[in-house]
């Protein structure tokens, strides 16, 4: 039997809901998405995505891009109100936000509860203490052990983004980081290479002499460590690269960047292996 295709339906509040700067951050520059959207605009979004899908799986709306738990709760609320609608009619399943883990509180997911949010996906990016330091991200690993524990106490799915090649980033803290992310036992994970991207932090560090970006094949090799890890596990994981775009092409200073990351991993990873790249 095939399996049925899922529709996300992704709505992007770049860097909204997070005070930090993290050195690889500039959610404009990879998104090409310059404001959240209101919730007239939502409904737009979801509506143009509905229009056009012809499957027959579950549909999701999805809030990508900013912190969402770190958004004001009016700002949440519109914007949840203005998805939670689709829900309500019966049109769509469900709503995934993406926030950071030191932003997960049990009064937050009480709210989220009510709008009937079944995924959070944490920015975890690193499990290494030193490498969340170098790289601006404000939170430690073991707020990443709490959010996770307490997403699951409340009956979320819960998804890790990882971001191998950071600042401080070696082998040896990569496979440390997705050790530790195996033993939280995700739903999924993401990982995503670490890109210079212009308008950056880690691009005047670039420029600098003081990062040294990972070639490509190198990353190859450890992503196919990687997928060693999560596969013996049987944690999927669900992306592997950043999507290709034009604005992402355009804003990419140096870096292991391939519009197809996900096919050279395949290529040199046992079929084992492939088959959890889902």
């Amino acid at each position: 039997m095939a399996k049925k295709k899922q529709l996300i339906i992704p709505i992007f509040i770049p860097h909204d809901g997070c005070p930090h700067q993290c050195v690889f951050c500039n959610q404009n520059r990879i998104t090409g998405i310059e404001k959240t959207p209101d919730g007239r605009e939502t409904v737009e979004a979801v509506n143009r995505y509905l229009k056009t899908w012809k499957g027959n799986g579950k549909k999701e709306v999805a809030f990508y891009g900013g912190s969402f738990t770190g958004l004001k709760k009016d700002t949440q609320e519109y914007l949840l109100e203005a998805a939670h609608g689709f829900v309500r009619a019966g049109v769509v399943d469900s709503i995934r936000i993406s926030t950071r883990p030191d932003y997960i509180t049990e009064e937050g997911l009480a709210f989220l509860k009510k709008y009937k949010v079944e995924t959070v996906e944490l920015g975890v990016q690193s499990m290494a203490d030193e490498v969340l330091r170098l790289s601006g991200r404000g939170h430690t690993a073991q707020d990443t052990v709490n959010a996770v524990s307490l997403l699951k106490q409340y009956g979320f799915a819960v998804g890790l983004q990882l971001m191998p090649g950071l600042p401080g980033d070696s082998e040896e803290t990569i496979l440390y980081t997705a050790s530790e992310a195996v033993e939280l036992n995700p739903d999924f994970v993401r990982i995503y290479p670490v890109l210079v991207v212009r308008g950056t932090p880690l691009e005047n560090i670039y420029y600098a002499g003081l990062y040294s970006p990972w070639s490509l094949s190198e990353m190859v090799e450890v992503c196919r460590k990687l997928v060693s890890l999560f596969n013996a596990r049987k944690i999927p994981i669900i992306r592997l690269g950043l999507h290709a775009t034009e604005t992402l092409e355009r804003n990419i200073v140096a870096g292991p960047y391939h519009p197809s990351l996900r096919g050279l991993v395949e290529r040199h990873a046992p079929q084992t292996q492939v088959e959890n790249l889902a």
